[in-house]
């Protein structure tokens, strides 16, 4: 029994001890290093002013104090060692190792917190990389020693190689060299001005992540974001967040917009619209890029371009859209399973080339266009619109053109004519002629004014003139040397009443403006753009970017999150322009 209460009692002394240890031991990290005495000088005492407190002054020469790596050296110095603060007045400077200096013209230091208040024409010296240093002007910096953080809030001035930045708030982390700029961000450079609500700057890099209304103005080029990364040396960059940018007598938005000035580039992914300033030409897609050397613009998946005509829109869609050319002579291409859609009219065709500062506008292999009721083909389709009217003007089909629409009244056939060439004329934008030119045939179903009946008009001839109301045939004469007859419906055979080469595609039609994008058109999954709606570790990304793409040696150009360049933009010109087989001629 004895012996268990022995084991007992040094099991617990054992115990205390262990704790009497660790109490100990956390005392000690604990308790703060004294500020150190350096140079003191005269030493008096105030009580009545400073009572427990030893006033440091030196004639002629300064004082100086040492505290856990810091120097500080003062005209004066109110040391409280209790307390362990001091108050420093009159030339204070502040040096933490050989990247670090602060001076001012007073200094409150608290050596238990390492904290330091400095005010009266504060100036921060920090050395960013071996190429330059960075400084800090203020009215009043608190410096935190322990997370190596320092703050203003009574407006701030940073220079450094590149940039001047001003705001009214901020706070410089010393170990990552980064500033975290808060209310009127501004920063001026010879070459771009830049406004922002907040901003972090990296001084190493001089790369600038921005958050809130933010603007930056070029030489050539303005961009708006309220989420985004700038770099500053190289006028690279991209916005995430209600991102626009000015850009060549263009208007760019999208969910991300990436920039850069020195390839005169820049590209957009998802719900993107590119406005043409001059032709007030608008082009929506999910991808576009812009290219201002080449006065170009490239948009994929889902693209249309929307151009005004007089009251309406005309909608031109491909599984690719290019703009290209000068303002005063922009073309505008779409290829493969192209469209276009207008109120009262609409076509399909392999490609598209429209002529925008002329009005022409082509359809090019396999083309169909409905007018109304309808239907016209051949080899190629052009549209000619009054570029001072705003209407349209006039439409070619030239070679194998034919027109068919559906018998409106009894419903039973197909009203044919068909020809070499086909023109037809528009007054109020409504076709109102046609005419149809050499080796023209005609199957027409002819009725009384009681809607019966009549027979089946068959007829060869060298030309055909058609008149039309509200898209329907009103007259129809025969011109030069007309053969043919009116056929009762019972002795015109089924397969006599299709002239050779007859194709019905009305099934094809487009009746509203959506129905230019197919089903794939509207199941695109979009990418995710990283950071619009979740956090970003922007130390994280500052550091992967220095590593890789846009460090600071090579001047790496950065994409935006899941932005990256469409295998479609690197064709050459050349390549694309060989999609398009058919001549530009007129044969007319």
């Amino acid at each position: 029994m004895g012996k268990i209460l022995a084991l007992k009692k040094a099991i617990s002394f054992l115990l205390l001890l262990s704790i009497t240890v660790q109490i100990f031991a956390q005392e000690t990290e604990k308790k703060p290093a004294q500020i150190n005495i350096v140079h003191g000088a005269n030493f008096t005492k105030d009580e009545a002013k400073f009572p427990d407190a030893a006033i440091f002054q030196k004639d002629n020469l300064q004082v100086q104090f040492e505290h856990e790596g810091a120097d500080m050296w003062c005209d004066i110095a109110i040391y409280y060692i209790k307390e362990n603060k001091i108050k420093a007045i009159g030339n204070v400077r502040v040096q933490q190792g050989d990247s670090v200096l602060m001076t001012s013209g007073k200094v409150d230091y608290d050596g238990n917190l390492k904290l330091a208040k400095a005010w009266d024409n504060v100036l921060l010296k920090s050395e960013t990389n071996a190429n330059g240093n960075m400084t800090l002007q203020t009215d009043t910096l608190y410096f935190d020693r322990e997370k190596q953080e320092s703050y203003y809030d009574s407006f701030g001035t940073v220079i450094d190689s590149a940039n001047t930045l001003t705001s009214e708030i901020g706070k410089y982390y010393l170990e990552t060299k980064k500033y975290q700029f808060l209310d009127s961000v501004h920063i001026d450079n010879a070459k771009y001005i830049l406004d922002s609500e907040q901003l972090d700057y990296y001084t190493t890099s001089k790369n600038a992540y921005m958050y809130g209304p933010s603007t930056i103005t070029g030489a050539d080029y303005k961009m708006y974001c309220e989420r985004g990364f700038y770099d500053t040396k190289i006028e690279n960059g991209y916005g995430i967040k209600n991102t626009t940018i000015h850009y060549n007598n263009r208007i760019m938005e999208g969910d991300s917009v990436y920039f850069d000035r020195a390839s005169e580039f820049a590209s957009a992914t998802n719900n993107i619209t590119v406005l043409d300033t001059i032709n007030k030409g608008l082009i929506k897609a999910h991808y576009a890029e812009v290219f201002k050397a080449k006065d170009s613009v490239f948009a994929t998946k889902r693209a249309v371009s929307i151009g005004l005509m007089e009251n309406d829109s005309i909608f031109i869609h491909g599984d690719t859209l290019m703009a290209t050319g000068k303002p005063n002579k922009r073309i505008l291409r779409a290829f493969r399973n192209a469209k276009i859609f207008k109120t009262d009219m609409s076509g399909k065709c392999d490609s598209i080339h429209s002529e925008q500062y002329n009005g022409l506008t082509q359809l090019i292999k396999n083309p169909v266009v409905w007018n109304g009721e309808n239907q016209m083909t051949g080899d190629s389709i052009h549209i000619i619109s009054d570029l001072k009217t705003e209407k349209l003007d006039s439409l070619k089909v030239i070679n194998n053109a034919f027109l068919v629409s559906q018998d409106s009244i009894g419903k039973v056939g197909f009203n044919q004519a068909k020809g070499v060439n086909l023109y037809g004329k528009f007054i109020d934008n409504e076709m109102k002629i046609i005419d149809l030119v050499k080796n023209t045939e005609v199957i027409y179903y002819m009725y009384n004014d009681d809607n019966e009946l009549i027979g089946i008009d068959k007829t060869i001839c060298s030309k055909i003139h058609i008149t039309l109301a509200n898209n329907d045939v009103e007259d129809l004469t025969f011109i030069t040397d007309p053969n043919g007859d009116i056929f009762p419906e019972k002795d015109l055979p089924e397969n006599s009443r299709l002239l050779k080469g007859f194709i019905w595609r009305g099934e094809e039609r487009l009746l509203t403006k959506d129905e230019i994008f197919d089903e794939d058109d509207n199941n695109i999954i979009l990418p995710i753009i990283e950071g619009i709606d979740n956090p970003i570790d922007i130390d994280a990304e500052e550091e992967a970017r220095s590593k890789n793409a846009g460090d600071p040696v090579n001047n790496i150009p950065i994409t935006p999150p899941n932005s990256n360049p469409s295998k479609e933009s690197q064709k050459s010109d050349t390549s694309k322009n060989n999609e398009l087989s058919e001549e530009k001629s007129d044969p007319q």
